[in-house]
């Protein structure tokens, strides 16, 4: 069964919309899916502050990888598009990020959806709200409503 997910893209080092775009490209090309795909935003770092900002999409697919056939996925597409893991919270080349899986919740050491930390993550709601319209399956609020509410007032504004 297919499933709608969504994830994050975020990258601050290099090229950065081309970077995000190769990695759209992969995820499209190895998932096999159709994909739906938000602004570009440009924010501030978010949990290590001194680096430069990224730049941050949203975008939704269908699968039906299962959730960490999918992560597996995306580790090998990050490495493919340049990632080099550093530090936590640190620059990126490229970072994807699964926000939801269907509605599923997953509690597993390597894979948490929905993501922890999306309801304190202006950045990530922004650009989710623009192409999802769903509940939250834990909270049971609108992407909308946890956009209004979050506590992260960094600026989040569209590049393009």
């Amino acid at each position: 069964m297919r499933e709608d997910v969504y994830l994050l893209l975020g990258s601050n080092v290099g090229d950065r919309d081309a970077n995000i775009a190769k990695a759209c490209e992969l995820i499209g090309q190895e998932t096999g899916s159709s994909i739906r795909q938000s602004a570009l935003y440009e924010t501030a770092a978010w949990g290590k502050t001194d680096q430069a900002a990224f730049l941050n999409q949203a975008i939704a697919i269908d699968t039906d990888l299962a959730p960490l056939a999918l992560l597996t996925l995306l580790k090998k597409i990050e490495k493919r598009v340049g990632r080099i893991d550093t530090e936590k919270w640190g620059p990126r080349v490229i970072d994807i990020d699964i926000l939801f899986y269907g509605r599923e919740i997953i509690q597993l050491p390597e894979l948490q959806v929905p993501h922890p930390y999306l309801p304190v993550r202006r950045f990530a709601l922004l650009p989710l709200s623009e192409i999802a319209d769903m509940r939250h399956p834990v909270l049971k609020k609108t992407i909308k409503d946890l956009l209004a509410e979050c506590p992260d007032t960094s600026e989040v504004k569209v590049y393009k």
